[in-house]
């Protein structure tokens, strides 16, 4: 089944998705990528999920200019570090320097994104071990490992093990809600669960939690519309 779109400014391109589970059409629209797809009944004709999604075009047009395109990292680009907003600059010498004036790379312009990734991992992984060692300290626990991967559906996680993941994305988020996430992650050392108890330990060493985990939840989707 060939993937159709609705026409205008710009075009919008449709996925659809047949599913035996499915009793009516559903419409969703990825916070991450902005993809739009349509579930809609195994034996539904394919022209009336298409005109479901005409007559919800205003709303999908609305959603999607609430998220904004995709940002292709590069040099001139705008990017948040810290919950500011930087330009990235071509650089001198042999590492990327911030600074209140910008993000500096050096080398190649084509081979700024992906150098600047691994600059942004590095400063990653040394922020949020250092604020998991700080939480860990505090509830007495202790951790196994610590690793960073790129999520789309989480945050950080912990296994029961003791194995601490977060997304590098992070970096990019204010300071307090890397901490909020790592308090978060550190607290599951405890409480394997989303429990009032958890909660209650994530408050013991975090404190109000409620500002931070409501930024994530209202922005962090942005956070991957940043390409490397």
């Amino acid at each position: 089944m060939s993937d159709p779109h609705l026409p205008g400014d710009p075009p919008i391109s449709l996925i659809l998705r047949r599913s035996a589970q499915a009793k009516r059409i559903s419409l969703r629209i990825s916070q991450l990528d902005g993809r739009v797809t349509l579930t809609m009944p195994k034996r539904l004709a394919e022209r009336e999920a298409i005109d479901f999604a005409r007559s919800k075009e205003a709303w999908i047009r609305k959603h999607l200019d609430a998220r904004g395109g995709d940002v292709l990292v590069g040099i001139g680009a705008e990017l948040p570090l810290g919950g500011r907003v930087y330009t990235v600059q071509s650089g001198s010498g042999r590492r990327v320097q911030i600074t209140s004036d910008g993000i500096f790379v050096p080398g190649p312009p084509e081979r700024a994104g992906k150098r600047l990734s691994a600059h942004l991992k590095e400063l990653a992984r040394d922020r949020l071990a250092g604020a998991s060692d700080d939480y860990a300290a505090l509830l007495g626990r202790s951790y196994a490992r610590l690793s960073l991967r790129d999520t789309r559906s989480r945050w950080g996680s912990c296994t029961s093990d003791g194995g601490l993941m977060y997304s590098w994305r992070l970096i990019m988020a204010p300071p307090e809600v890397l901490d909020y996430v790592a308090a978060h992650e550190v607290a599951h050392l405890a409480q394997m669960n989303h429990s009032s108890a958890f909660w209650a330990e994530v408050a013991k060493i975090y404190g109000d939690y409620a500002a931070p985990r409501n930024w994530l939840r209202a922005n962090g989707s942005t956070l991957h519309r940043y390409k490397f």
